[in-house]
């Protein structure tokens, strides 16, 4: 009997998990059926088309396949991809800290609204144009475009989450008397972090996009200024395959890193749930 029992307690589990398992293959077959289609219609387009406008998909993969076999093509990404993470890393850090002390206070947040109004406005363009007068061709040319692309992104999302802290919590504390310190990483952070990650996440793939401007302005190295000099030299499918290896690179850093990251920091949600 006790037997039975647990095997009927479990049924649901296993419908449920069998549930999911089709449904991740389903996402997965619609996915590359996309992928499938878009190759077809790219190829069809090539047909028709001069080498130097559209290459077709086996030539770029021919391209692709050569650069990924030099030396300076992972130079070139590893420099990149430095530059990406230098300034997504600090804009994580001053975005996170400014976020949490501008919430914590209703007279800055006042104040500064519209400084971040303006400052979100700002194109990544101009601020490449600026960080080219400024430091000139050097790698903080880009560092400083993805840090002011991904910094003000952050800051918007924990500032609004510091607004869904419950005051209670807070009045609480103040009770106990905690200090701000111990107030903010107590009670704002916990609460703020889905919304951190969530703006992590969006401002970490605008600074990657906004890093191949900068460096195609200011840069002697990285994947920015290999599109530039493939484009001078109207080499297309040398554009294709770099912009081949940004896509790979954007893919494998959101299913391999970011989302299971975000599963597990908030598999409580889950939990919950259930």
């Amino acid at each position: 009997m006790t037997d039975l029992a647990s095997d009927a307690a479990d049924q649901p589990t296993r419908s449920a998990a069998r549930h999911d398992r089709d449904q991740w293959l389903r996402v997965v077959f619609l996915r590359c059926l996309l992928v499938v289609a878009l190759l077809a219609i790219w190829q069809v387009g090539s047909a028709f088309t001069a080498a130097f406008i559209l290459p077709s998909p086996a030539r770029v993969w021919r391209t692709w396949s050569n650069l990924v076999a030099t030396p300076g093509f992972w130079n070139d990404f590893g420099v990149t991809f430095g530059r990406i993470l230098t300034g997504f890393a600090l804009a994580a850090v001053v975005g996170t800290v400014l976020g949490l002390v501008i919430g914590a206070s209703r007279l800055l947040g006042e104040v500064f609204e519209p400084v971040l109004t303006v400052i979100n406005t700002i194109s990544s363009a101009i601020w490449a144009i600026f960080a080219l007068i400024w430091f000139g061709l050097s790698n903080f040319t880009t560092v400083f475009v993805v840090f002011m692309t991904a910094m003000p992104l952050i800051l918007t999302n924990v500032w609004q989450g510091t607004r869904t802290v419950n005051v209670e919590f807070v009045e609480l504390a103040q009770t106990f008397r905690m200090s701000r310190r111990q107030v903010l990483t107590k009670i704002y952070l916990p609460t703020i972090l889905p919304l951190f990650f969530a703006g992590a996440r969006l401002a970490f793939g605008f600074g990657a996009r906004v890093s191949l401007v900068a460096e195609s302005l200011g840069a002697t190295s990285g994947i920015g200024y290999r599109l530039r000099q493939a484009a001078d030299l109207v080499q297309t499918d040398q554009v294709f395959a770099w912009t081949l290896t940004l896509i790979v690179l954007m893919i494998v850093l959101e299913s391999a890193i970011l989302k299971p990251l975000e599963r597990r920091l908030f598999i409580w949600k889950e939990r919950v749930g259930d």
